[in-house]
């Protein structure tokens, strides 16, 4: 199995705020509205991408103490053995308030970060 960087999720007070700011800034005009009020940009054709996505994984001197304002999200063409897998790599299940009745599931890594596995 292998996951597929599917995007990064900003917590926002005034998610259409900061989905405009970031939209002008990278010059991404396509966007969409979410179901929950959420507010998702991408580039469109021929607009500015560079090179693929990183994660850069900076040192801090303090531990993690609440939940991430950011998360990634993964695609996963079969969820459940991508799950299994990343809780076999040190991940585990974690409860956000994202309830039962969800189609991805939240984890954590090694140090807590949250992200989440989606499924098709």
């Amino acid at each position: 199995m292998t996951l597929t960087f599917s995007g990064a999720v900003f917590d926002s007070a005034d998610p259409a705020t900061v989905a405009d700011f970031w939209g002008q800034a990278l010059g991404w005009s396509g966007r969409e509205s979410g179901e929950r009020g959420e507010a998702v940009i991408y580039p469109q054709e021929g607009e500015t991408v560079y090179g693929p996505p990183s994660l850069v994984f900076q040192p801090v001197p303090e531990g993690k103490a609440v939940k991430n304002r950011l998360h990634l999200d993964f695609g996963s063409t079969d969820q459940a053995a991508d799950v299994a897998r990343l809780e076999g790599l040190g991940a585990r299940r974690v409860d956000v308030g994202q309830g039962d009745d969800k189609t991805f599931v939240v984890m954590a890594d090694v140090e807590g970060n949250e992200f989440c596995v989606l499924g098709d």
